[in-house]
């Protein structure tokens, strides 16, 4: 078994959780020394209260998302043999209600923009390979989200 740790930070810094206008900035900090600085996403928690230029959970989520079948995707394309040059995703993750009427991140679509080195695989093997990563991703497996891959 494998284990993963994140250690996040938040601090009342002006003294001010007590009336409710908080900073939600706080830092991630990863196993590896990386801190992030992080905090709540201005379109839930308005600013001055979020830090615009840091990363939000839900950012943080779809990014995983696609860095897993990413990483998923080349792995496999190396197998087959195929050369990348580079490989871009412009992934958009959609908050909507479930049942419940509760918010959660219903649906993610990753947009993969692949430069092969050669001619790039047929259609239906470029299909393949993203249904294998999506299968394969260890991220896609741990939740409920729809993960749809659109190229």
């Amino acid at each position: 078994m494998h284990q993963y740790v994140a250690q996040i930070l938040w601090q009342d810094g002006e003294n001010a959780f007590a009336t409710g206008k908080y900073s939600r900035a706080h830092q991630w900090t990863f196993d590896g020394g990386v801190t992030v600085e992080a905090s709540s996403s201005p379109l839930v928690v308005k600013l001055p209260y979020s830090k615009e230029d840091a990363v939000d959970p839900e950012e943080a989520f779809v990014a995983s998302v696609s860095s897993c079948h990413m990483l998923t995707f080349l792995f496999l394309a190396y197998r087959e043999k195929l050369v990348i040059k580079s490989y871009r995703d412009k992934a958009v993750g959609f908050m909507d209600k479930n049942a419940e009427n509760r918010d959660w991140i219903s649906r993610i679509e990753l947009h993969p923009d692949i430069e092969w080195v050669g001619p790039p695989p047929a259609r239906e093997k470029l299909e393949a390979l993203h249904h294998n990563a999506h299968h394969e991703c260890y991220i896609a497996n741990s939740v409920k989200t729809a993960i749809e891959v659109s190229f």
